[in-house]
């Protein structure tokens, strides 16, 4: 089996983050990899063209993300005690953010949950965790919280 070195670890936050990196923390302690856990906000670059000053949508993006790297701080310091773990907060589309970091930073695996949406549901919203399963160059293990709980 290939050496596990890099963790990403992806997480939106939710009640089901924590399930999320204690299954990236197993596997980074039996391997002794590095994690980098990773969140990814919303652009909202496509709310441009509907009278909401680009300004506006900068600001708002920038707060978003100055909470994001504090709640991130806390989620590490929490989740992923006595490993070596850091935290990266991203802006953009969550399946691409997330592919590129995991490129970029060299990842051996990526860990990640999934929300389990079916029908209507995942028409509008789509499965970021099914972009990145399908497009990822490493192995992909995707958590579904839920119904682990």
């Amino acid at each position: 089996m290939p050496a596990l070195k890099k963790i990403l670890c992806a997480v939106d936050f939710s009640e089901g983050s924590p399930l999320v990196a204690e299954y990236a923390a197993t596997l980074a302690r039996a391997a002794k990899a590095e994690i980098i856990c990773v969140y990814v906000a919303p652009s909202l670059a496509e709310y441009v063209g509907f009278n909401v000053p680009q300004a506006a949508l900068d600001t708002f993006v920038g707060d978003v993300v100055a909470s994001a790297e504090t709640t991130m701080n806390d989620f590490t310091t929490e989740n992923f005690k006595d490993l070596p773990a850091r935290g990266m907060v991203l802006t953009g589309y969550p399946a691409e953010e997330i592919l590129k970091a995991a490129d970029s930073q060299q990842a051996d695996m990526i860990v990640m949950g999934t929300h389990g949406r079916t029908g209507i549901d995942r028409i509008i919203f789509g499965s970021v965790a099914e972009k990145v399963v399908k497009t990822a160059t490493c192995p992909v293990l995707t958590i579904k919280p839920h119904a682990a709980a």
